[in-house]
């Protein structure tokens, strides 16, 4: 076992830390097992304290005034880490960790980092004795040593079982498809001849994938012959490296489901985010994902059973296909906080890492649910080596600062590599079309095209010649800058695309419709604009609105005042879009100062023609 400890340093005069070398820019080190050959210099006090035996179950032995005296262990740390300690922080969680980098992310706010390796059996259970609870911010560790301490009495969160689960893919797809989980199809292969059995029974392109050690990206390649079999296997380490194929999926997104499982095995899973890979790595989480409500429930339900198929507590990471026949099936799961989850941190009630916590903690589970409309999130990957690399994501770092909304995280790797996943930046914003916007601006991009912005509020109508009154809705929006479509839906003429055009209005992302034939059909605010005729003057308009049954709520306005409908529609879309908000606000000062100033120039003309009128009557 090779193990050191690594804590904060001392709070020394100024004169015994300049008498240390580099001081300011290294904690102090202290050795677990041998003395080093000449002297070290003097342990800080709290390294010290922190050399003692540690208390029973790994409580800590000076008050804390935070959730719990346990003391939390995470082999690895790693931005995970990194962003668990900062959770911890703010709980007034002790965490100590394990990583055989010195300047790990970790390393930075932990507790105390113990220098080791995650996968040296020796070195993970004298770390283990250290903690109340033990958990993961990586899958790739000693999962046999885990298994060991458990049946010695230490707390691991989630359990041995679930890591030896996950560590090989095969075994993972093994284990959920006998839980009736819906997977792409999948067989194992480890002879040329039986790999070329699978492309003839899958077809190509072919998905060859390592059992173990797989991960962003990495482990995966893809056949898209016969011929390429063998060139393919030898890419992944050939057959003794352990392989297996998958059934390519033609997947319309990816999706994912954060779920979290408390130690009474009772969950709660946060709202479906779209992924949005590069090269295979995750680049883009937008949060909520732009699906269906049904798909939506599929794919937390796909989730929530994965997950309760499993043991232990903790947060975990379901990945999964959106298929062109809206099958979700599922990709992976990490037992662990993942990338999909970094929105949480400012988009959500708890975050993942809290929650992740709350878990392992048997402490309440927190409540998933977003408290922003909308959330993006953006990976930071290295696109080039060394300076340069930082320059670049420097460069995006500062224009992130200068966007409303966006809450920037920096992983202080010490090197950057191409793709490697230096740090992220999320934006938060009241809709989706709001956060894209600031994405576009982070990265540069053009981003007004007509072709891909969503509209928010709809404006249909029955014919074209209600055009001359509806047109007011229309200019309202343009001038608020919401994007809007306006189109003909006729409830006599047609039918079904009326009925098609409502139902399908939530999914596409309007908010609100101005039009009054299609409430009966959607959950989308309606509001009805009725329309003047010859013979009862849109009398019989008002009260076709206005006298919908109960149930089927729609709002109106005066007789052919569609700029009133139209302000409305800003007003909705306002009360949980605060810019807009804002807009609405300035608009009705603008009315106020319109209204005052025409008040002023009555009033004075007023004056001046009673002084006329008092001048004439004294020449009288």
């Amino acid at each position: 076992m090779h193990a050191r400890l690594l804590s904060a340093p001392s709070h020394t005069s100024s004169s015994a830390a300049a008498s240390l070398p580099f001081a300011a820019a290294h904690p102090c080190r202290a050795s677990w097992r041998h003395p080093r050959p000449t002297s070290p210099p003097p342990l800080s006090l709290r390294a010290r304290a922190s050399m003692h035996p540690s208390p029973p179950e790994g409580h800590s032995d000076q008050p804390v005034h935070g959730v719990t005296n346990t003391v939390v262990g995470v082999l690895g740390g790693g931005q995970l880490g990194k962003m668990l300690c900062q959770a911890a922080s703010q709980m007034g969680v002790r965490m100590a960790i394990l990583d055989p980098l010195e300047d790990c992310p970790a390393s930075s706010v932990c507790h105390e980092h113990v220098v080791g390796s995650f996968n040296d059996g020796a070195t993970v259970s004298e770390f283990a004795k250290r903690c109340g609870v033990l958990t993961v911010e990586i899958e790739h560790v000693d999962a046999v040593t885990l298994e060991k301490l458990e049946k010695q009495g230490i707390d691991c969160e989630p359990k041995a079982s679930t890591i030896m689960i996950i560590q090989d893919k095969y075994r993972q797809k093994t284990h959920f498809s006998k839980f009736g989980i819906p997977l792409p199809d999948f067989v194992e292969v480890d002879t040329l001849s039986s790999i070329e059995k699978a492309g003839e029974m899958f077809g190509y392109p072919l998905m060859v994938k390592s059992k173990r050690l797989a991960y962003d990206g990495r482990g995966n390649a893809v056949a898209h012959d016969k011929k390429e079999l063998s060139s393919v296997v030898a890419s992944l380490g050939s057959f003794e490296h352990g392989l297996y194929v998958e059934r390519w999926t033609s997947f319309v997104k990816e999706l994912s489901v954060i779920v979290a499982r408390s130690r009474d095995g009772s969950t709660v899973c946060y709202p479906v985010v779209e992924t949005i890979h590069k090269d295979n790595i995750c680049h883009v989480v937008e949060a909520p994902a732009e699906v269906p409500d049904k798909i939506k429930k599929l794919a937390t339900n796909v989730a929530e059973k994965a997950i309760k198929s499993l043991e232990g507590a903790g947060v975990f990471a379901v990945e999964l296909f959106l298929t062109q026949d809206n099958q979700v099936l599922l990709n992976e799961v990490a037992p662990r906080p993942h990338n999909s989850g970094h929105h949480t941190i400012e988009s959500c009630y708890t975050s993942q890492y809290e929650q992740h916590l709350r878990a392992i903690l048997g402490l309440p589970l927190g409540d998933p649910s977003m408290k922003a409309p909308a959330s993006i999130m953006y990976n930071i990957l290295g696109e080039d080596e060394g300076e340069a690399g930082f320059t670049q994501a420097h460069q995006l770092i500062e224009r992130a600062l200068d966007i409303s909304g966006a809450s920037v995280h920096w992983y202080a790797k010490p090197e950057i590599r191409k793709q490697r996943k230096m740090g992220h930046i999320t934006i938060v914003g009241p809709s989706k079309y709001s956060v894209k916007a600031r994405l576009d601006k982070l990265l540069q991009r053009d981003a007004y095209d007509p072709k891909k912005v969503k509209p928010r509020a709809a404006i249909i109508m029955g014919s074209d010649s209600d055009l001359p009154v509806m047109k007011d809705a229309a200019v309202v929006l343009k001038k608020f800058n919401i994007p809007f479509e306006l189109t003909i839906v006729s409830a006599h003429r047609t039918p079904e695309r009326m009925y098609h055009y409502a139902l399908s209005a939530k999914e596409r992302g309007l908010e609100v419709i101005i039009a009054g034939m299609v409430a009966s059909l959607t959950s989308v605010p309606v509001i009805g604009v009725p329309i003047m005729t010859s013979s009862l003057h849109g009398t019989d308009s008002l009260l076709s609105i206005v006298q919908m049954p109960k149930g089927i709520p729609v709002a109106t306005v005066a007789i052919g005042n569609a700029e009133n409908a139209g302000l409305l529609a800003v007003r909705m879309l306002a009360s949980r879009d605060p810019e807009l908000g804002d807009k609405a606000t300035e608009y009705q000062h603008d009315l106020r100062d319109m209204v005052l100033e025409k008040a002023k120039r009555l009033e004075e003309l007023v004056e001046a023609w009673r002084g006329r009128a008092d001048l004439q009557s004294e020449r009288c």
